[in-house]
């Protein structure tokens, strides 16, 4: 074994090394930056129906692999499932690609909504049949005419599928058609509960009426929870669904397999020196198991990167643990995508403002760093989540925790409902809130999707209590905490 890396190389390293980690909206995995944490492969299963995951969690980023025959090959190796190789992928639903190529854009499933013989169930029937390359539904030109195809031929419709169901079982191949991106098919939120709700009982008709034929559908926790459930076997799919979510472990097992497989000498030498890396081709490299599993490892590597503590002494909190801790949302989740610019950035303040500090990265550019990574996580909600954005954003300059009366009134101040309208009118960020004028509903939807937490005031009656803002979301804002970490810190 040589020697370890220098604190240069290591600050060098964590720099540039997490940078090259993707937003999976714009750029698409590859098979060097590819990790598959333990902790998602039930999202994996083909015959798991929903997999509910907020925001930067990693719904894009599955759907993409799974659509991907070599990054199949790596994910079905990786969580030992041969069936992910024995799949013929479709998308049902997903951002970007040709308007209306695979499934009915916004404006277009507006105007079908329109025609009171057209359900929800109707339209993604016609998707499905779509994505499956039925020769009934493809002979049809327009959406509007497949929809209503469907709704007017639903035997033809359970024909097609039974005779695609036979061809997939005798080749061996499951045809799966993948859904994402579900808070942009309407601008209502209403609308979008009722299409979500549709989708739901297609795909789970989908699992218990055919042997080969799967959906999987990506969608927000709030979304999952809000869209009705009133069909039958509604009770089902519970045990057809799971989470993608991201422990500690995890976390820190991406920023390891980011940092072995840069592709510079300092990555190499990070390999040799963490133990036996195993190549896999391509110049992907996978860890050791402790290295990406083993908490107590993880914090060994840490510490040597980071030191012990967050300031001289215990007191200010172990840099291993305060990272996560503070770079978590209301639900208790990180962002992998965030933590890793934290790293990155503290890195390059650290360079920059305490180049001859001990260790690659000083506590008080990790602290700093939480701010910027802040900034990311606004910045994705506001692409997806315009109105939760917008609703924060009124707060600016105030402290939290606040008792809720005081949210209602910087709302009210700030014509909010008026506001919210205007976006969504624009249309172009995802789905409003269920009402724009119950602003004490508008609490409950934002804790639902872990932009606000609530803290009991009294002692003796939980109904009261005070909002609080997580420090991932509050730093962006300009929110103070009275003892939290500086809105000023960087």
């Amino acid at each position: 074994m040589t020697d370890a890396l220098s604190t240069n190389e290591y600050r060098t390293l964590l720099a540039t090394a997490p940078g090259s980690a993707f937003d999976a909206d714009t750029v698409s995995p590859d098979v060097t930056r590819l990790f598959t944490p333990s902790s998602h492969r039930r999202a994996l299963d083909p015959d798991v129906t929903v997999v509910r995951g907020a925001r930067g969690s990693g719904k894009t980023v599955w759907t993409k692999v799974l659509s991907d025959d070599r990054m199949r090959e790596i994910a079905a190796a990786s969580y030992m499932m041969p069936r992910l190789e024995r799949m013929t992928v479709a998308t049902g639903h997903a951002k970007g690609g040709e308007p209306n190529l695979h499934h009915p854009s916004k404006n277009v499933i507006s105007k079908l909504l329109e025609d009171p013989r057209v359900t929800p169930q109707h339209l993604w029937s016609a998707v499905v049949l779509t994505g499956l390359r039925a020769p009934e539904i493809l002979r049809i030109e327009g959406w509007d005419k497949r929809v209503r195809w469907v709704a007017d031929h639903m035997e033809s419709y359970e024909r097609a599928l039974w005779t695609i169901d036979q061809e997939a079982r005798k080749s061996g191949r499951t045809r799966l058609l993948i859904f994402d991106a579900l808070e942009h098919l309407h601008n209502d939120r209403p609308v979008v509960d009722q299409l979500v709700s549709g989708l739901f009982e297609v795909a789970l008709d989908l699992r218990m009426s055919t042997s080969a034929i799967r959906a999987k559908i990506f969608v927000r926790p709030d979304m999952y929870e809000s869209a009705p459930k009133h069909f039958p076997d509604a009770s089902k799919l519970g045990a057809n669904a799971t989470d993608l979510t991201w422990t500690t472990e995890n976390l820190y097992g991406l920023l390891y397999h980011q940092l072995g497989n840069h592709g510079s000498p300092e990555a190499e030498k990070f390999r040799v020196w963490t133990g036996s890396w195993n190549r896999e081709g391509e110049g992907r490299f996978i860890a050791p198991v402790d290295v990406i599993a083993t908490p107590q490892r993880q914090h060994e590597l840490f510490v040597t990167m980071a030191g012990q503590y967050m300031g001289t002494s215990h007191r200010r909190g172990y840099t291993y643990t305060w990272l996560p801790n503070h770079l978590q949302d209301g639900r208790g989740q990180v962002s992998p995508r965030t933590l890793l610019q934290a790293v990155s950035t503290a890195a390059t303040i650290t360079r920059d403002r305490h180049p001859t500090h001990e260790h690659a990265l000083h506590y008080d550019a990790i602290r700093a760093s939480v701010s910027t990574a802040s900034q990311i996580r606004v910045d994705e909600i506001t692409e997806d989540i315009r109105w939760a954005a917008v609703a924060v954003e009124q707060l600016r300059g105030g402290q939290v925790p606040m008792q809720p009366s005081v949210v209602l009134a910087y709302w009210r101040d700030a014509s909010l409902s008026v506001k919210l309208r205007e976006v969504l009118a624009n249309g172009s960020q995802g789905s409003g809130p269920e009402d724009v004028d119950n602003h004490r509903e508008l609490i409950d939807e934002l804790e639902r999707l872990g932009v606000m937490t609530r803290r009991a005031a009294g002692a003796t009656d939980l109904r009261d209590y005070a909002v609080d803002i997580p420090d991932v979301y509050r730093l962006a804002f300009g929110i103070g905490r009275k003892g939290g970490v500086s809105r000023r810190s960087h």
